[in-house]
């Protein structure tokens, strides 16, 4: 799990009684590596149940949260999205603002709990379903203009690489610069727009009945940034369709294609694809894979930088999305 700051049961209490909550008891959660995050149960939860998810930004200023606030109240009649609550003192000029409050700096939101489970694992349906629901996201937030003033600021990832490459072996040095080569030349036209940029199946929720499975959420918009709509279909398409071997063995990277033409069938339901952007598929695959392998390498940089070590922090092995990243080039 990730905690990175501690409150105590009478800050827990202060903070949701401002959304009319009724604190009992705060609960970490084992998911996550950058913030920190609880279940909030409350007064009339029984047992294991619990009503709120309460969420303390480590590392994005509160100008950013407010604009994910902002995203999220957007898309909540068209996807199965949890709006941030709202202050009791809300005067409504501003949605955003009125849903984060502040602790030493950090901004906090608590959002009402979802139904359904993180996917273990995924189908053809599933992929299908999160397909239709990426479009309509991309399609649903282009009502909120101009869209820079509604994403954050996208990190500075050729910085990251400069730092990493300098230290990795040549091999992997190599295969890093050439997936930036080629994304670099990449046309220029691919459209842009405000994307999630993070859906992995762990920011997902579903209700499986027997064979079937029900979107039910959507999660962890801290990453909402104007990009090319093709990175945010790779990054998904990354996650739902692929799952692991052992690092040594022949298949150690198991890529469905046809999990792949699933996603994009149900994403061109809604909003089809440009020529262009189906022939720059296979490098923002390979592209999408490098962002996420210095992802984690950053993450380690930076815990091992401020001493963050412990039980309760957790580290995603960048290893994985490496072998990714040369699956997808070797591809190309």
């Amino acid at each position: 799990m990730s905690v990175y700051t501690h409150l105590s049961d009478d800050e827990f209490f202060a903070f949701c009684g401002l959304f009319g909550v009724k604190f009992k008891k705060a609960i970490p959660i084992t998911q996550g590596i950058k913030n920190s995050n609880w279940f909030i149960q409350t007064d009339s939860d029984v047992g294991d149940e619990f009503s709120y998810v309460f969420t303390l930004f480590e590392e994005r200023v509160p100008a950013d949260i407010i604009k994910m606030a902002t995203v999220m109240h957007a898309l909540k009649d068209k996807l199965p999205i949890a709006p941030p609550l709202v202050k009791l003192t809300a005067k409504g000029d501003d949605i955003g603002t009125d849903c984060v409050m502040r602790y030493e700096n950090k901004a906090i939101l608590v959002v009402p709990k979802l139904s359904g489970s993180h996917p273990k694992t995924t189908d053809e349906p599933m992929c299908f379903e999160m397909g239709k629901a990426l479009a309509t996201l991309h399609n649903t937030l282009q009502t909120l203009e101009p869209a820079e003033n509604y994403g954050v600021p996208l990190y500075n990832w050729t910085r990251v690489k400069e730092r990493e490459t300098a230290y990795m072996p040549t091999d992997e040095a190599r295969l890093m610069n050439d997936i930036w080569t080629a994304y670099a030349n990449l046309p220029d036209d691919l459209p842009k727009g405000l994307c999630h940029l993070d859906m992995f199946t762990d920011n997902t929720l579903w209700d499986f009945a027997g064979d079937t499975a029900t979107l039910t959420g959507l999660l962890d918009f801290t990453e909402v940034s104007v990009e090319h709509y093709l990175m945010d279909i790779a990054i998904t398409i990354n996650d739902f369709c692929t799952t692991w071997g052992n690092a040594t063995d022949g298949e150690s990277v198991n890529f469905n294609t046809d999990k792949m033409s699933a996603f994009i069938d149900g994403y061109e339901s809604v909003r089809p694809l440009m020529d262009n952007e189906k022939t720059a598929l296979p490098v923002m695959l390979a592209y999408s894979a490098t962002i996420f392998w210095l992802l984690r390498l950053n993450v380690i940089y930076y815990n091992r930088e401020q001493g963050r070590t412990g039980d309760d922090i957790m580290v995603k092995n960048p290893d994985l999305m490496k072998r990714l990243a040369s699956f997808h080039w070797r591809r190309v």
